[in-house]
């Protein structure tokens, strides 16, 4: 079989010592159809969620929601049982970082901020994506952390407008506009291949230097999902959380996360689910 245009892209890549995907990062036509479908359903689910969070409703109220609207219409929520994961979602508030649990403890009040993280799997294949939700109006600096962090997924977004581009080349422009707005990037956290499995190759770290990282090439499938903190970027793990999910900014700070899922084309990237 002669090699295509893609093939010996990557082979000019790989000849100078950069990382570039293996083949089975590269979704055949099949997969991306399969992807696709699972990041409508999870986009749905999303979207359920902004029509019911309010002040007043506890965070298991929201991860119920999850689990019924995704079961009931074919899904399932990949986060369910997941490494000892108790739910259906993540429900990160305030300076939990990622990875919170939902709980009937954690009621939303005005000024919260709050992250739902969720990941749907349809005909065994996976879409991810997180969104932030104000509830009522917060502070002004707790507002700017959500908006930067919203623009750091667009920035993100942008830099891979075309094909053959590194992770790091949009690392290092998240991690540049995250700073010129006063706040910083996670760095224990980072996005990743997604679509056959949960979690796959490549890490998607937002930060770094340009031309580090792996090389995107059409058909790869992966999330972008800076962590923005208002403080320092360094995190920790929550003393009262018994199943050492939760993650936390470590000075108290509040941190904010968007994520979707796209699919590498010859265009740029197209979203899958957001």
């Amino acid at each position: 079989m002669e090699p295509t245009e893609m093939d010996e892209k990557i082979l000019f890549w790989q000849d100078k010592g950069k990382l570039v995907p293996t083949r089975n990062l590269i979704r055949t036509q099949e997969q991306i159809e399969g992807i696709r479908r699972a990041g409508v359903l999870n986009t749905a689910v999303l979207d359920t969620v902004a029509e019911h969070i309010r002040e007043g409703m506890s965070t298991l109220e929201i991860d119920r929601l999850v689990y019924e609207y995704t079961t009931r219409n074919g899904g399932i929520p990949a986060p369910l049982n997941y490494e000892g994961f108790p739910n259906s979602c993540c429900t990160s508030l305030n300076d939990v970082v990622c990875h919170g649990i939902p709980s009937e403890r954690d009621v939303l009040e005005e000024g919260d901020i709050i992250n739902v993280d969720c990941t749907t799997i349809l005909d065994g294949y996976y879409a991810d994506a997180s969104r932030m939700f104000v509830i009522g109006k917060t502070e002004p600096a707790w507002q700017r952390v959500v908006d930067v962090a919203w623009e750091c997924l667009k920035i993100g977004e942008k830099a891979c407008d075309h094909p053959y581009v590194f992770v790091g080349d949009m690392g290092n422009a998240i991690a540049q506009h995250a700073h010129a707005n006063g706040c910083t990037v996670v760095r224990d956290y980072c996005g990743h291949g997604v679509g056959v499995k949960f979690h796959e190759e490549p890490d998607i770290e937002h930060y770094g230097k340009k031309g580090t990282g792996m090389l995107l090439v059409p058909g790869m499938t992966f999330t972008i999902e800076p962590m923005i903190n208002a403080g320092d970027y360094d995190v920790c793990g929550d003393e009262e959380d018994e199943t050492g999910w939760v993650v936390l900014t470590e000075d108290g700070e509040i941190s904010a996360q968007w994520e979707h899922t796209y699919l590498m084309t010859e265009n740029g990237v197209e979203i899958l689910s957001h």
